[in-house]
C-alpha cells in the first residue's frame, strides 16, 4: 500500500530521511506545453521569438536551467541536490510550444521535482515574454514524462 513520503509518524511534515539508500544515477524528463496561438506563433523566426526583452526560447532556457537548480528553495521538504545535468528544448507544433526538461544526477534521492520545476518555469518565462502580443496563451499538460534510478522507473506513453 502506498502511502505520503513527506510525513512523519505523528503526521506531521517531515523530510524524507535518504542516509540509508544507495547512491545510483537518477535521470528525470518533464514536459510542458504552452499554447501560443496564430497571434505569437505569427512572430516565430526560424527557431525562436524575437522580443525587446530578448530571445524567448532561449531566455526560457537559462530560466527553466537556474530554476531546476534551485528546486529546493521553491518546492518545501525537498532535498539540495547538485545536478550533474539539466538540458531544456523547446521545440515547436503548431500553436504550441513543448518545453522538455531532462536532469541528473548521482545521488540518493530523485530528480523528478528538478525537471517538473525546470519544465514549469520555463513556461513561465515563455508566457512572461509573450504576453505583450496576448493573454489567451495556457500553459496545460505538465507532466513527468520518465524517470530512471530510484526504486522503481516510470515512463509514460
Amino acid at each position: 500500500m502506498n502511502s505520503f513520503t513527506h510525513l512523519n509518524a505523528d503526521g506531521n511534515p517531515a523530510m524524507v530521511d535518504v542516509g540509508a539508500k544507495t547512491v545510483t544515477r537518477r535521470t528525470a524528463r518533464a514536459q510542458a506545453i504552452v499554447t501560443l496561438g496564430p497571434d505569437i506563433m505569427q512572430h516565430l523566426s526560424g527557431a525562436d521569438i524575437a522580443t525587446k526583452k530578448g530571445p524567448v526560447f532561449q531566455t526560457a532556457i537559462i530560466a527553466g536551467t537556474m530554476a531546476a537548480k534551485r528546486t529546493d528553495d521553491l518546492i518545501p521538504l525537498c532535498h539540495s541536490l547538485g545536478l550533474d545535468n539539466c538540458q531544456i528544448t523547446i521545440t515547436t507544433d503548431g500553436d504550441d510550444a513543448i518545453v522538455s526538461c531532462l536532469v541528473s544526477t548521482e545521488g540518493k534521492t530523485g530528480v523528478e521535482m528538478e525537471a517538473l520545476v525546470g519544465a514549469s518555469v520555463a513556461a513561465l518565462t515563455i508566457y512572461d515574454m509573450c504576453k505583450a502580443f496576448s493573454h489567451d496563451i495556457v500553459i496545460k499538460e505538465t507532466k513527468l514524462m520518465e524517470k530512471t534510478g530510484g526504486k522503481r522507473d516510470f515512463r509514460r506513453d
